[in-house]
């Protein structure tokens, strides 16, 4: 506290702290962008105006995280995003499998304290910026309510992640509001006034049975006739948190000035269908529960859009454009609700996916007319339609990485967040990205200091797949199902699959691709063939008389016919995975997308795999063998399925499995990089729902790494992680390195993306 003599006024502490890079906003994103920024080597602060990390997934608000898997409901395989925000979410499923937010609050804040680099202020505000001159951020000013300190942070480079885009606004950023017209960027599924231009807030609630009756007398201020809500009828006893994503206010008004009038309009709401629910006496079931927590913030979806020197749009991800200056992806549907939320006759929401997976550009990561302040969350520069699909918190993260990594460049190369965009920079910034496991659509790393690039690699096995066995069970084709297979280009050999029938019948077999390269969306149909079933087992040969112009997933598909069954195998492999042509409707998949002429989206089937433990692989033959899975795929710079495995795959039966990394002369090693399968195909959704397994099925847990003279480098026995990351404590110099390995189990044969070596 400091007093004034001459008046007697007092005033808080005043601190002031400087950094490479002050980060405001504490949710998903800003955190991303913290541990990156701090483990490129700069100093950080991340300023979170509330008690927790982890914004709208915190335990405050408990919205699950997802991203461009969507809850494993549409065509985007190998699509859960990397880096620190993977790092995440495989922590969460391994510590955490039963979804509990507030164990979620305790991995996030474990992950940024055990950063050394990042400086964490909770409970802090930011209230007013100061500027160097018109386009510059000289510092922010902040307030902790918790201990009547003001804080002055100051930084040559800021990133707002605050959602509102409080920095950016003070700052005098461009920003938008509200939809644009159709007109502005041609994008046909621009809403228009009655449907409404912004995305409503959200509140949630959570139950418990507590083993015995229990009475709710309701305050005097919630919703006295539910009928207002339209879709009253579908709430049950059952569904809570999340999965009422629905109840939704506020899209008719200033989602920033009227947040606190939009949550009381919401608590009228969530108390007023828990009344409907406890006291109706339609829900006998709900005696013994109580309402055991109530959202005391509101889920925010949209306010603020700031102007970057690109605006993303609807065409951008549906039709999957091409940038340049690519540094992330998404793949979320575009996803606009009504704007009068859960008073609305509309559906709650209005989906409509892509066929794959679309880059997202830097120019779209920083403000055109602030110059040193970047754009993170769902505060980046886009159009309300592609913000429809790039606002979702494992995206908005997923592209705040690319903004932590590029402060680290404007740090050492003492630039500015536009000058990143330029080419001498950008392909650093992507390279860097990819060598941390950001996966960006059609590039490939390129790592001239990689040790492994010149080495001699050699294996114990590479498993030629000629065979996925049967296991002894059948499903029967009430769904359409299709095996993915990697095949190289060229002539397809014979397939084999057997089935069983209790009558004859006949059985329709498609070869399908995807028309796009990286896509996996199988709408085009190669070839169609139809063979005889009779009763009792059959033996399928099926054969193709088509050529694959170039290495891709081919679909062997099976149209639905309940009299058929299926074999199925109980072996699992990286990069190998049956599809099914199912609904889900929690994300608007009922089987095949037809949207309307005049929206601009496009027409296709859903074809998704089903979650463990069920998503067996059809059992089939193939006696010419898929020659996919060679160690040399460890340097191949991609480290996920995309068109082939990417990976390599040890052979079954090898029961000592090892890569053997050799050089002619001795390397000094100071640091190993390992990156293991953990199952990019999962979302890993971090509340609510629970997850089968805490570590995936196709992770390497225990490996040892050995020298030319056969000591111990290194040695783990409870991986769990996707990248290893190994700095030794001092430099080994050595001619051969050993990687010895043990299978997941007797059902997944142990697999490896990358291997990377470095002197440093």
């Amino acid at each position: 506290m400091k007093v004034d003599n001459s008046t007697g006024k007092r005033s808080f502490v005043n601190k002031t702290i400087q950094a490479d890079l002050v980060i405001t906003g504490g949710g998903l994103s800003g955190v991303c962008c913290a541990i990156t920024a701090a483990r490129e080597g700069c100093s950080v602060i991340l300023v979170q105006d509330r008690p927790v990390l982890g914004g709208n997934a915190s335990s405050e608000v408990r919205l699950w995280i997802l991203g461009a898997t969507s809850h494993m409901g549409n065509n985007n395989r190998w699509a859960r995003e990397g880096g620190v925000i993977d790092e995440i979410l495989v922590e969460n499923t391994y510590r955490n499998p039963e979804g509990n937010p507030v164990i979620f609050d305790m991995i996030l804040l474990d992950k940024v304290i055990a950063e050394s680099k990042i400086t964490l202020l909770l409970n802090t505000a930011v209230y007013h910026v100061d500027k160097k001159n018109e386009t510059t951020i000289a510092a922010v000013k902040a307030f902790c309510s918790q201990n009547q300190t003001e804080y002055t942070l100051m930084a040559p480079l800021f990133c707002d992640a605050s959602g509102d885009g409080v920095v950016g606004f003070l700052a005098g950023a461009a920003f938008r509001m509200g939809a644009e017209s159709r007109d502005e960027f041609g994008e046909k599924f621009a809403p228009n006034k009655e449907y409404g231009e912004l995305l409503g807030h959200t509140l949630y609630f959570y139950s418990k049975d507590t083993g015995r009756p229990v009475q709710f007398i309701p305050p005097a201020f919630a919703l006295k006739d539910i009928t207002k809500i339209p879709r009253f009828k579908t709430f049950n006893a059952k569904e809570f948190g999340c999965k009422l994503w629905w109840i939704e206010y506020g899209g008719r008004l200033d989602t920033v000035h009227d947040t606190e009038q939009i949550k009381w309009e919401l608590w009228k709401v969530i108390y007023g269908v828990w009344d409907y629910i406890k006291n109706s006496g339609n829900f006998p079931e709900a005696a013994n529960l109580t309402l055991e927590w109530v959202g005391t913030i509101p889920g925010k979806r949209e306010s603020r859009r700031f102007e970057g020197d690109y605006m993303m749009r609807q065409q951008d991800i549906v039709e999957q454009r091409t940038h340049a200056d690519a540094v992330a992806f998404g793949g979320w549907s575009i996803d606009l609700h009504p704007a009068d939320g859960v008073f609305s006759e509309k559906p709650g929401c209005n989906q409509w996916h892509s066929k794959g997976i679309y880059q997202i550009p830097y120019r779209s990561l920083y403000s055109r007319n602030i110059s040193n302040l970047f754009l993170g969350g769902r505060l980046i520069s886009a159009s309300h339609v592609a913000f429809g699909s790039t606002r979702v918190m494992a995206t908005a993260a997923y592209a705040t990485q690319a903004v932590g990594l590029a402060a680290a460049l404007c740090k050492e190369r003492n630039v500015l967040p536009a000058d990143i965009a330029k080419d001498e920079h950008i392909h650093a910034l992507q390279q860097r990205l990819l060598l941390s496991g950001q996966y960006i659509p059609g590039l490939v790393l390129k790592n001239n200091s990689d040790l492994v690039q010149a080495a001699t690699i050699t294996a114990s096995s590479e498993l030629v797949l000629t065979e996925l066995p049967e296991s002894n069970f059948v499903k029967p084709l009430t769904l359409s199902v299709a095996q993915m297979v990697p095949l190289a280009a060229g002539k397809i050999e014979p397939f084999v699959f057997h089935a069983q029938a209790g009558e004859a019948t006949s059985l329709q077999v498609e070869l399908r691709i995807s028309s796009r390269e990286g896509n996996h969306t199988p709408d085009t149909t190669i070839e169609t063939i139809t063979l005889p079933i009779q009763p009792g087992r059959n033996c399928l040969q099926v054969t193709f008389n088509a050529v694959m112009d170039a290495p891709a997933y081919a679909f062997i598909t099976f149209m639905k016919n309940p009299l058929v069954e299926l074999h199925y195998t109980r072996k699992r492999v990286t990069g190998i995975l049956s599809v099914f042509n199912t609904i889900n409707k929690a994300v608007s998949n009922y089987g095949k997308q037809t949207p309307p002429e005049d929206i601009g989206m496009d027409a296709f089937e859903f074809w998704c795999p089903q979650r463990r433990p069920e998503g067996h692989n059809i059992a089939f033959k193939y006696p010419a063998g898929l020659h996919c899975f060679s160690a040399k795929n460890i340097r191949n710079g991609i480290d996920r399925p995309v068109n082939t495995p990417n990976a390599w795959v040890a052979d079954w039966n090898d029961a000592a499995p090892q890569l053997t990394l050799s050089w002619q002369e001795p390397q000094t090693i100071s640091c190993i990089d390992l990156f293991f399968d953990t199952d990019y195909d999962h979302p890993m959704e971090s509340v609510l729902m629970q997850h089968p397994e805490t570590a995936m099925p196709f992770c390497i847990r225990r490996y040892r790494i050995k020298d030319d003279a056969g000591n111990l480098i290194v040695t783990k026995s409870d991986n769990y992680q996707t990248r290893n990351r190994i700095t030794l404590p001092q430099p080994v110099s050595t001619s051969r390195l050993i990687i010895e390995v043990e299978h997941p189990s007797a059902e997944v044969p142990a697999a490896i993306f990358a291997v990377r070596c470095y002197r440093r």
